[in-house]
This record gives structure tokens, C-alpha cells and sequence, in this order.
């Protein structure tokens, strides 16, 4: 396999399989080709959802280049009964669970905050306002006109489990809600639940930074006036 491709070579390449049962075809048979357009075109995206969910960006290079493993050696049990894209995502949410369970086994004390209910979030069961969905846009669109990246993903982090991972798929990644809730082996009012939630959080964390933010800034005014005085 070659160790990479150009950018010409890779544009190209995105014109090889138009349709997605051409690709399963190739990959199935084993195609290198096919199997390294496949990395390309999805090694930044899973990347990038596996560092928000392990966090250590080391850990999340290792757990890609795993996923990656695991498509090679189980397309062919993909028969297409959802799109490659949602399997390969469930493939590397999969493996991003895992690693969060042994950190949590080795690194700090059990938490329970993978258990679910068929009811509801928290053992209740969801209540029809918490299914609604927000029709405004997400905190994370509304914040991102005024917020720089690097300050939502870092409020992001601080949402918690199982909801942060919901946000990453609706609101980041943008996979519609029946494939979330593929994905995550939950119904689609769940989905809907922590998607709320989850919003509403990462907006409460997102003003939170903001007000520290100005009454630092207040601090210091006021500090630079004393010391001019």
C-alpha cells in the first residue's frame, strides 16, 4: 500500500467508486486501490471522532489505525443492511467504548456512566418535551460564529458521556438521527433525549468559559488601574 497520495492523485481517486456497492465489490475482493481511497476518505473523520471520545490524541491514532484492521478484515461480513459509512462509524465507536472502559478499569475508579435503561436517560422514562428537538440551531453552529474552535472543543470535553458522543455524530458529524441511533444500539427517541441534553450542556459550559472569561478580564482592568494610580 502506498504510504500516501498526492492531492492530485487523491482527487482523482474520489471519482473511482461513485456508487458505494462498486467500493464493497472491490474491497471485498481485495482491491489495495480500493482499500486505500477507503483510508483517505475516512482516516481524518474517524480520527477526529475518536480523539472527542478518548481524548488522548495518541490513543485515538492507534484506535484509527485499529478500526482501519478491523474494516480490512471484516468487509466481508458487510451485506449492506445499513451504509458503509454509518458501519465503519459504528466499527470506531466501538473501539473508542472499549478504550474508555479499560481507562477506567486502569486510570481512575469505575464509573457507571455507560449503563443504560430502555425507559430513559438516568432510569426515567423520557418525557415527550425532552424528545422534541430544538429547531434553532445547536450551540455548537451558534458557537462557532462567535467562538473559535478550539475553545468549543475544549467545552465540548467537558460534556458528559453518553451525550457528548450523540453531539459529535448529530450536530459535528452530521449523520441524520435513525443512523445515531444505529450507531449507538438505542431508539430513536433516546437519541433525541441526550441530543437535547447535550446541547443545552454544551451551552451552559460554553457561557460558563465566557463569563470567566470577562470578569478575568475585569480582574485585570481593574488590577492595571490600581497599579497606575
Amino acid at each position: 500500500m502506498q504510504a500516501d497520495i498526492t492531492l492530485g492523485n487523491l482527487a482523482s481517486a474520489l471519482s473511482f467508486y461513485p456508487q458505494e456497492s462498486a467500493l464493497v465489490a472491490e474491497l471485498k475482493a481485495g482491491s489495495e486501490d480500493a482499500f486505500t481511497w477507503l483510508i483517505n476518505r475516512y482516516h481524518q473523520p474517524i480520527y477526529a471522532l475518536l480523539v472527542r471520545t478518548v481524548r488522548e490524541p495518541a490513543d485515538a491514532a492507534d484506535l484509527t489505525q485499529e478500526v482501519f484492521v478491523k474494516i480490512f478484515r471484516g468487509i466481508g461480513n458487510f451485506h449492506g443492511e445499513s451504509s458503509l459509512r454509518t458501519w465503519i462509524y459504528r466499527i470506531a465507536l466501538h473501539e473508542g467504548l472499549n478504550q474508555r472502559r479499560w481507562w477506567s478499569r486502569h486510570r481512575c475508579q469505575e464509573v457507571t456512566i455507560e449503563m443504560e435503561t430502555t425507559d430513559g436517560e438516568d432510569g426515567e422514562p423520557t418525557r415527550l418535551k425532552e424528545m422534541l428537538v430544538d429547531p434553532s440551531e445547536s450551540p455548537y453552529e451558534m458557537a462557532s460564529h462567535a467562538e473559535s474552535r478550539e475553545r468549543i472543543e475544549e467545552a465540548l470535553l467537558e460534556v458528559p458521556e453518553p451525550f457528548r458522543t450523540t453531539l459529535i455524530l448529530r450536530d459535528i458529524d452530521g449523520f441524520v438521527y435513525e443512523e445515531v441511533a444505529e450507531m449507538l444500539g438505542v431508539n430513536l427517541g433516546t437519541v433525541k433525549s441526550r441530543l437535547v441534553r447535550g446541547r443545552a450542556c454544551l451551552k451552559k459550559c460554553l457561557l460558563a468559559k465566557q463569563q470567566e472569561r470577562q470578569n478575568a478580564s475585569r480582574a485585570s482592568l481593574i488590577l492595571n488601574r490600581e497599579e497606575a494610580q
